[in-house]
């Protein structure tokens, strides 16, 4: 069980570093503008964080576990929000606002501190 866990464990590292990457070049080198790797990064950083939640505390047992997983699913539900009306509005041709573009990175950045720090 300690191997599987390990391998979901990269796996959401993996879609963490996919959304967050996708973010920076965009960030630091493109046009400020949402991608598609974006979404596919934070699909496999969520599915993969549902999966390490999905045994209800087998990983980590406790109540701040549950109230761990709940915010972070919400700051997940968030990125994607952003992520969704920012792809919508370049659909339609407008510009996606800098508050919302540098929001998505700031939040990823966050999700991984949560992870990270929160014990």
């Amino acid at each position: 069980m300690g191997t599987l866990r390990e391998i979901v464990v990269f796996l959401h590292i993996i879609g963490f570093a996919t959304l967050f990457g996708a973010w920076a070049a965009q960030a630091f080198g493109g046009k400020k503008q949402f991608t598609q790797l974006m979404n596919v990064g934070l699909a496999i950083a969520g599915i993969a964080g549902l999966l390490l939640a999905w045994p209800m505390g087998l990983f980590e047992p406790g109540a701040g576990f549950y109230i761990k997983i709940t915010v972070k699913l919400v700051v997940l539900i968030v990125i994607g929000a952003l992520i969704g009306i920012g792809m919508a509005r370049q659909k339609r041709g407008e510009a996606v606002p800098a508050g919302m573009f540098w929001s998505v990175g700031v939040l990823a950045l966050l999700n991984a501190g949560l992870g990270l720090f929160w014990h």
